[in-house]
């Protein structure tokens, strides 16, 4: 079906055949036998030029706009292949969502126009349940703990400081002790941040009272702001953009840091997409 374009456009079985690489009496023959079988008669022989008829106009169309679709195919899997276009599913937190992950997303638009990242809110667990599924591709949290099918990259350390209300008179580094006897405002106890504080204030024999259980940051921040108590957290970035009205942070003593990690499948089993993803956020990884 093909060849009668060729025909069609060069206008002789000579012209076309030497295009395709062929010897005339194939192309005529491949003519005929189409003929044959569409019965139908699709091209005037014997003239100076070979003439379509009206069905072999119709059939030459017809191609025309199949070989248009199956170049479009083509070029739609090279561009998946080679992680110019398709979707990423990324899950992170909160505090990577809002103060580090719309320049990482910046990037990704002018570098990969034709990708779509998608992004969930999750926590570790959370995350790590989904990569398990299968909805996620890439998962930006704490490292995981145990083994795992995965591929796991460092990309930052953030310090945890103690986020307390302007008003409070607070030293110039918060201790578990003198922060035992304040309104606490914790992550709920399902997520790695929860256990993170309880061991800090456990390796100084001390067990806190918790006023307030969340599992979002940026609402955490909003009773801290309103005076309902403290709360410890990383400050993902700069300080300056967490220090909403009516915060301040002071670092603790001992220091604690919150370590996150790329976690994805390995570099075989993920698409060009990912991979792109992936570079990505490798240009942002903190030194």
């Amino acid at each position: 079906m093909f060849r009668t374009v060729a025909i069609a456009d060069l206008g002789t079985f000579s012209a076309a055949a030497q295009a395709l690489n062929l010897a005339q009496p194939t192309v005529s023959l491949h003519v005929s036998e189409l003929e044959s079988r569409l019965a139908a008669q699709l091209v005037l022989r014997g003239c100076r030029q070979v003439v379509s008829t009206p069905a072999g106009a119709a059939l030459v169309e017809r191609a025309r706009r199949l070989l248009r679709e199956a170049d479009d195919a083509i070029e739609t899997v090279r561009a998946f292949a080679q992680g110019r276009s398709g979707r990423v599913r990324l899950g992170t937190s909160t505090g990577i969502l809002v103060y580090l992950l719309p320049q990482v997303l910046e990037a990704m638009g002018k570098s990969h126009p034709g990708i779509d990242v998608e992004v969930s809110i999750v926590g570790t667990n959370d995350g790590l349940a989904r990569m398990v599924a299968g909805t996620l591709d890439v998962a930006l949290i704490a490292p995981p703990q145990g083994p795992g099918d995965w591929v796991v990259t460092r990309w930052r350390r953030d310090a945890m400081l103690a986020l307390m209300p302007a008003d409070w008179a607070a030293p110039q580094r918060v201790t578990p002790q003198w922060l035992a006897g304040k309104p606490l405002i914790f992550n709920d106890t399902s997520t790695r941040l929860y256990k993170q504080t309880m061991e800090w204030f456990g390796a100084a024999g001390i067990v806190p009272r918790v006023r307030i259980e969340l599992n979002y940051n940026e609402a955490m921040k909003s009773l801290v702001a309103a005076g309902y108590g403290a709360a410890i957290l990383p400050l993902e970035g700069p300080v300056e953009p967490h220090l909403v009205r009516g915060i301040q942070a002071v670092p603790l003593k001992p220091a604690l840091a919150r370590d996150t990690v790329i976690v994805h499948r390995a570099l075989p089993l993920l698409d060009g997409a990912t991979r792109s993803l992936l570079d990505t956020l490798k240009q942002f990884r903190q030194r």
